[in-house]
Parts: structure tokens; sequence; C-alpha cells
């Protein structure tokens, strides 16, 4: 039958229709068109040598003996050519009538996380990897200084479902002068969990659901790679770290190791159970004006259904592939070609 859950730090109830319950193979996702692995990336802005089509690099890991803006370079940071919000706008912020509005000031950036075209960001290597997350904490320790952005969050469109219009492997970084509603719907949804249980919410999820196991999805030193009990969406994903710290900034040299290697696992493990699915990969962080509290982590939002008329006027959502299940296919998937 089906069966409500209740999130613990949204407060939001979920309905697991077990009775819809659906296997990995039964959801009919857009494909990836297939990317093209030739010597020729002409069109591709993305690829090394292609530099002078990018605006010019914000900062790049490269060969010592390299220039920015040409070839050599590891991983390379760049502002969006069509920036949702912009640094070089002024702060302003007025009514108009009933309402209030504020020029859009902001940063956007993207990160081209490897010069090789067609390669997935779970085909990367840990050092690789490592690298990629040493760029995203430089890049958030940049912006928390300027005066105005008060949230920063790093994400991975993957898929044009999810967002992707350039396939070619890479991530976003946008700051904002506000902190979004669904932030502080965290920030106080842990804060309830704090006055009723004394403790931090993310820190009791992970050692319940490193107790249990059957929600758990991988596990090192440092991270836990679970599906959270409440889940919204079929196959979400959480990465939670071990340790609280309310920023991914404050994450030490090991802990980017092991990072790295969940990273790498987790997506592995979502591309082959899921059939290269796309996918929405988001940075859970707090926000400058709130620290002890907040527990930092990672979101997976694979793409595999859309909200119809019930989630959209109720905010309940209707997940078909109940947790414990979508943990097992995932721990299973290592059998159907995993590394």
């Amino acid at each position: 039958m089906p069966e409500l859950r209740k999130d613990l730090i949204t407060r939001e109830w979920v309905v697991i229709a077990k009775e819809r319950m659906k296997r990995p193979g039964d959801f009919n996702h857009q494909r990836q068109e297939a990317a093209v692995v030739t010597k020729d990336h002409s069109v591709c802005p993305f690829c090394e040598g292609n530099e002078a089509m990018t605006p010019s690099e914000i900062c790049a890991l490269r060969d010592i003996s390299t220039r920015p803006d040409s070839p050599g370079w590891k991983v390379r940071v760049i502002p969006n050519k069509f920036p949702a919000l912009e640094r070089e706008i002024s702060f302003t912020r007025d009514s108009v009538g009933i309402y209030e509005r504020m020029d859009g000031m902001g940063a956007h950036e993207v990160v081209i996380e490897t010069p090789e075209h067609g390669s997935r960001f779970s085909d990367l290597s840990i050092d690789r990897i490592q690298d990629i997350l040493k760029v995203y904490q430089r890049r958030y320790m940049e912006l928390r200084r300027e005066p105005y952005l008060k949230y920063v969050l790093v994400f991975r469109n993957y898929g044009k479902v999810a967002g992707a219009s350039i396939d070619h492997s890479h991530s976003q970084i946008i700051a904002t002068p506000v902190i979004p509603q669904q932030v502080w719907t965290h920030v106080k949804g842990m804060e309830q969990y704090y006055e009723y249980r004394a403790r931090c919410v993310y820190c009791h999820i992970f050692e319940a659901e490193e107790s249990e196991e059957i929600r758990v999805v991988a596990r090192n030193k440092y991270f836990l790679s679970i599906e959270p009990y409440a889940s919204k969406y079929p196959f979400e994903t959480w990465i939670i770290p071990k340790k609280h710290k309310p920023h991914f900034f404050e994450a030490m040299a090991e802990e980017l190791k092991c990072l790295a290697e969940i990273l790498k696992e987790t997506l592995h493990r979502i591309h082959i159970c899921l059939d290269d699915a796309p996918y929405n990969l988001m940075f859970i962080n707090a926000p400058w004006s709130y620290q002890s509290l907040f527990h930092w982590h990672i979101e997976i939002i694979p793409r595999l259904t859309i909200s119809a008329g019930f989630e959209l006027g109720t905010g309940m959502y209707i997940n078909v592939v109940a947790p414990e299940d979508a943990a097992r296919y995932l721990r299973d998937a290592e059998s159907k070609g995993g590394e």
C-alpha cells in the first residue's frame, strides 16, 4: 500500500507509492547524444585549443609554462557567456508599488572540468576530481569576499533534460545577493530539529543510516552516500560528510580525496543503473551569515519523472521507487559493468 513519509529537515510529507513501483529499466528518460570523440572539436568552446571561443578565464589549473587562455590546462573557470546574474551591475534595491526588486547583481561561472571532450564526470580519475573540488573551494572563498553576495551554489546539470546546453563535462557556480528561500527552509528545519533533539539532524541521519545500512549506496572514512528516507524523487541520492561543518570549503585535503572517491563511485552507479540518465547535482552549504547548526552535503536528483498537478498543487511529491529499493539497485549496479 502507499506510504507517507516526513522529511526531518523540511517537515514536508512525501508519498512513497509502492503499488506503482518501477524498476530502473522502466524509466524512459531521454538518452544523451553520443559524445563525438575525434581530434577535431572546432565547434565545442570548452575543448582545449578553443580558448578564444570563451570569455577570458578567471582561474585555471594549468602547466606552469603555459599562459592564461591557452592550451595546457587541466581545469578551467570562465564567466558564463550568458549569465543569470552579473558582477558588473551595481547593487540597487527598491520598491515598485507593493513589490520589491533589485538589479541582477551576482556571479555566474562555468568550471570546465577536463580538456577531453566526451568524458563523463564519473570517467575522470580520482586525482582530477579532487582537482575540480579544490577549484570549487578556491572560487567559493573568492566569491565570499564580495560584500553584496550572500550565497553560493555549486552545481552540475548533466544531460539536456537536466538543463545542460553543451555536451562537454562542466559544472557551474552562481552567487546571489540574497539567501534563497529553499536554503532558509533547510536552516529553519535544522534549528527546529536541534530544539527538539539537541543535536544536528544530518549528524543524526548519518549515524542512523550507517547503522541500518538498508538505504546506503556507498561509504568511506569521511562520507556516506544514501537514498534519503523521505526521497521526493526516484533514486534521489545524498552524500553526507561525517564531520559536522557548515561549508564545503572547510573540507581538508584527506576529506577531499574521500569525497572524490565517493562522488565517482556514486555517479558511476547511477550511470550504470539508470542507463546514463540526466541528473542535477548540488552542493548545499550554509549561508555566510549562518554557521554552527548547518551541515553541508550534496544532493543528486536523477531526472526520471515530471512533476504533475498533484505535486504542483500541494507541494507533496509522489515517489514511485522506495529509497530502500533504489539503494539496493544502486549497490547491485557494479555487477552490471562497474569498475
